[in-house]
């Protein structure tokens, strides 16, 4: 080795050694770990890092667009003004690393844990089984020899528009008297086949059939997640509403919601999910519409003011990345119309930066609400969870072995398929 290389090595460790015991290095590692990206919203007070060394420093580029407050141990960071600007993280009087910045405009809803009834009506007419058709050449299914599944969506038939089931048994028994077959239009898997059938007379009734159940509406019950005073716009439920029989989403043409009042509770067990029982009036008067049935939930609009009389006020939302473990809450209904407040605990929390339903693992911790329903219960899918104030998500689905346990979606996701989207300021400002 030569003598200069021996010198500089020499020289490296004892630096190195020097730095390890002012316990600088840490700092460094830090800053580097420090993400290049940070979201908050305008004039709400966002923690960095709980770590951070008294080495390091963080000053806003643009110090019109950021304000920085706290110590070393507790930097809290404040968007004054809505949009995209900067910040540098500094070792000393050294920049280091500098981190993007997008200031999000405050979005705040108004939390539900109201009980609601769904009524939704379907695109077309879903094909929920089969069965045995006594023709002159004994019994079968036409649908099923035509390949006709269960979970497939009948949406038109000899090019007419089928929305329910009169439709469809109108058009079945003109075929039927005219000897003529059936085209029949359906979607399956999100493609559109054509089958071809003909109707057989039924020796029992002379009634002319196709051997396929059909269904064309669905109704169930569930819990108010949020409403947007603004739009009016809301989020229900946290999941998507299947049909009972073929397991698959159900597409809906059109739907409403309803006031419910919850009369029971089915207490769940290991290995049992428990649920809630309601009811509601099949004439009673809608509160709001259902536009959409997705893997997050129900969306649509409400047609008028809902009140819970325990958190009406509208509040703030937190972002994936801010949520933390620990303790927070959630609304719900136990008995009748009053939505109560239960103490649950974070488990976990997954930051996303893309949609996905299982978010958060949450655990009930509440006495009270575990000697009622045991845990997580159907019907409380929905349920709006709370933490430091601000509203994080809803509870989605329970662990079957455990329903003192369950899933929870952070509400960013919802926000998303409800159509009030946080982020559209950035990209107009991008396009544009």
């Amino acid at each position: 080795m030569k003598k200069s290389e021996l010198i500089r090595r020499t020289i490296g460790l004892f630096l190195l050694g020097f730095l390890i015991s002012l316990g600088f290095l840490q700092p460094v590692r830090e800053i580097f770990d420090f993400p290049r990206q940070w979201t908050l919203f305008k004039n709400e007070p966002s923690e960095l890092s709980s770590r951070m060394s008294s080495f390091m420093k963080i000053a806003p580029i643009d110090p019109h667009a950021l304000e920085v407050s706290g110590d070393a141990q507790h930097v809290q960071l404040t968007g004054k003004k809505t949009g995209s600007s900067k910040m540098m993280v500094s070792i000393g009087n050294m920049p280091v690393k500098e981190v993007a910045v997008d200031v999000l405009p405050v979005i705040r809803l108004v939390p539900g844990g109201e009980s609601i009834g769904v009524k939704l009506n379907s695109i077309g007419v879903l094909v929920v089984g089969y069965h045995l058709v006594a023709g002159q050449n004994g019994e079968r299914s036409p649908g099923e020899d035509a390949g006709i599944k269960v979970g497939d969506i009948i949406t038109s038939i000899n090019g007419q528009k089928v929305e329910d089931m009169s439709d469809v048994k109108a058009l079945v028994n003109d075929a039927g008297a005219d000897g003529q077959p059936l085209h029949v239009s359906i979607v399956r898997n999100d493609q559109t086949l054509r089958k071809t059938l003909k109707p057989v007379k039924d020796k029992k009734d002379n009634k002319y059939r196709i051997g396929l159940y059909i269904r064309d509406s669905a109704a169930g019950i569930g819990t108010m997640t949020f409403y947007d005073p603004k739009s009016r716009k809301y989020g229900a439920l946290g999941h998507v509403i299947s049909d009972v029989d073929t397991k698959q989403p159900i597409q809906v043409h059109d739907g409403e919601i309803v006031r419910s009042s919850v009369t029971a509770i089915d207490k769940g067990s290991n290995g049992h999910p428990g649920e809630k029982i309601a009811t509601f009036p099949a004439d009673e008067r809608p509160i709001g519409s259902v536009k959409k049935n997705t893997p997050f939930g129900i969306f649509g609009s409400l047609n008028r003011n809902i009140r819970n009389d325990i958190a009406d006020r509208a509040l703030p939302i937190a972002l994936s990345n801010e949520v933390k473990e620990g303790p927070a809450k959630i609304l719900t209904v136990l008995n009748g119309n009053r939505v109560e407040a239960f103490d649950i605990k974070i488990m976990s929390s997954v930051p996303q930066k893309y949609p996905a339903t299982k978010g958060l693992v949450i655990k009930i911790t509440d006495p009270r609400l575990l000697r009622a329903t045991g845990g997580i219960v159907q019907g409380m899918s929905g349920s709006p969870i709370i933490q430091d104030g601000k509203l994080i998500g809803a509870v989605t689905h329970v662990f079957v072995n455990d329903p003192t346990s369950g899933y929870g979606v952070h509400i960013e996701w919802m926000l998303k398929e409800a159509g009030i989207d946080i982020y559209q300021h950035h990209r107009e400002k991008k396009a544009s």
